[in-house]
């Protein structure tokens, strides 16, 4: 079977939106990382979502966690920015990151994002 490489996302337009979400144990430390990526300009804006309640395995281990939720939204052209910044700043050993392209954007809303 091989090694396993990483694959790459498919290119994409630099004007394309994107929403990402990671969690966090705290609603200061979602805080922390939403006003981090903002004030790096990484991100247009960030939302808080939480508590919410999350069921995971971790290390072979059922847990059941508190966390809170942050929302991103942001160009494509920074997510590689973003995909470095966040570990970094990241209190968590391996953050959750998912990121998808925005199929539908109302354009004042894009407009304002593509200037923030």
């Amino acid at each position: 079977m091989g090694s396993r490489r990483k694959t790459a996302a498919p290119k994409a337009d630099a004007e394309e939106i994107r929403i990402g979400w990671t969690t966090v144990a705290t609603a200061e430390e979602a805080r922390r990382l939403a006003e981090g990526a903002v004030a790096a300009r990484l991100v247009a804006c960030a939302q808080i979502d939480g508590p919410i309640r999350s069921v995971y395995r971790w290390e072979g281990k059922m847990e059941n966690a508190e966390e809170f939720r942050v929302t991103f939204k942001f160009l494509a052209e920074k997510s590689e920015a973003l995909e470095e910044w966040l570990p970094a700043a990241h209190p968590y050993a391996v953050p959750q990151w998912i990121s998808v392209a925005a199929a539908s954007v109302a354009e004042p809303y894009r407009q304002w994002l593509l200037e923030s």
